[in-house]
């Protein structure tokens, strides 16, 4: 039977001597959760998490885009879409969409994430064609004015390698590599960073009745197969970013047993993005209808999970994020950037 093995996340200044890193970040733990199938979990010492288990999730990661992912990280989010499920039509336009670009790097974004299809569910699907033409000029525009790493958001081989060749510096595909063969080879061959998330089924019927036997463990070896597919395809490890897929395909249960576990997919030894902001679930719980008024849930869900020693979190709200990082950050001690 396999185990599966969760560190105890801690980030108290207070360290025993004998803590081991997570991911070479700001958290650390002492003991682990080890899990089964059949459902029984027990605390262990850290010391006696099997070695190779221990290494992937102790070893620091490797940057990304030019970002050091030795602390928290902020993607933001840039839907060139006019029906996005926030912020749908807001910035279809490329003059509205680049000025937004310059607000969020303004703000403290780390990242910008543009995409051309809305993934919400029920999205309809968007021809390649389109979606570069909603996307490449924005890309082009901001990296004429910043630095700032732009990642396309995409599941396309041929918007990819559009994106790529204007200038950005990741992909990050909800298919993980499940869609197009064709995107595996480009970033391979480019030898970009890619992002690997979870989603059982496809935007259009993605939450009709999402079941799982495990929720957790079952999103964990998902994406350990995506991974092992996309080494196989030639993408080095320290190029790969996972994301449980909060949302996608997913009940609100089902995606607070995936942030409450989030640690366990340090075990995997990639860094990893969380990406709540807005959400769904975070209406129904807060009994907040708007999307848009959901910035004070939403950056509760992103604090929860950079306790966890979540790398990038991708997220609307760039300011206010970044504020409450920054105070959270120096209430508990955190060293930054």
């Amino acid at each position: 039977m396999t185990s599966y093995y969760r560190a105890i996340p801690q980030f108290d200044l207070a360290r025993p001597s004998g803590a081991r890193p997570i991911a070479g970040g700001w958290c650390w733990f002492d003991h682990a959760e080890q899990i089964e199938r059949d459902g029984s979990r027990r605390l262990i010492p850290a010391s006696e998490v099997p070695r190779d288990v221990a290494k992937s999730i102790s070893s620091p990661r490797a940057a990304i885009a030019g970002l050091a992912m030795e602390w928290p990280r902020i993607m933001g989010i840039l839907n060139v879409t006019p029906d996005s499920f926030s912020d749908g039509g807001q910035y279809d336009s490329e003059a509205a969409a680049i000025d937004h670009a310059r607000d969020m790097i303004q703000n403290g974004a780390d990242i910008i994430d543009i995409g051309g299809e809305s993934t919400r569910p029920g999205a309809e699907f968007v021809p390649a064609d389109l979606e570069i033409e909603r996307t490449i000029p924005v890309i082009r525009n901001i990296r004429r004015e910043s630095a700032v790493p732009v990642s396309i958001d995409t599941r396309k081989g041929k918007v990819a390698r559009a994106a790529l060749t204007v200038g950005a510096s990741m992909v990050n595909d909800v298919s993980s590599l499940n869609y197009d063969a064709e995107l595996s080879e480009i970033i391979a061959d480019v030898g970009v960073p890619v992002c690997l998330m979870h989603a059982q089924g496809d935007p259009k019927s993605m939450q009709d009745r999402p079941e799982y036997e495990n929720v957790l463990l079952d999103v964990y070896d998902h994406l350990e197969s995506r991974i092992e597919a996309a080494i196989t395809a030639g993408i080095a490890r320290a190029n790969i970013i996972i994301d449980p897929g909060i949302g996608f395909g997913k009940t609100p249960a089902h995606n607070l047993a995936l942030l409450r576990g989030l640690s366990l997919f340090h075990s995997l030894g990639c860094v990893i993005i969380l990406g709540a902001s807005r959400k769904r679930f975070i209406g129904i719980i807060s009994k907040e209808p708007e999307a848009r008024s959901r910035t004070f849930g939403s950056i509760a869900v992103a604090l929860a999970g950079i306790a966890q020693g979540v790398q990038i979190t991708r997220v609307h709200d760039i300011a206010q994020t970044r504020q409450a990082l920054t105070l959270w950050a120096a209430a508990t001690g955190m060293r930054q950037q």
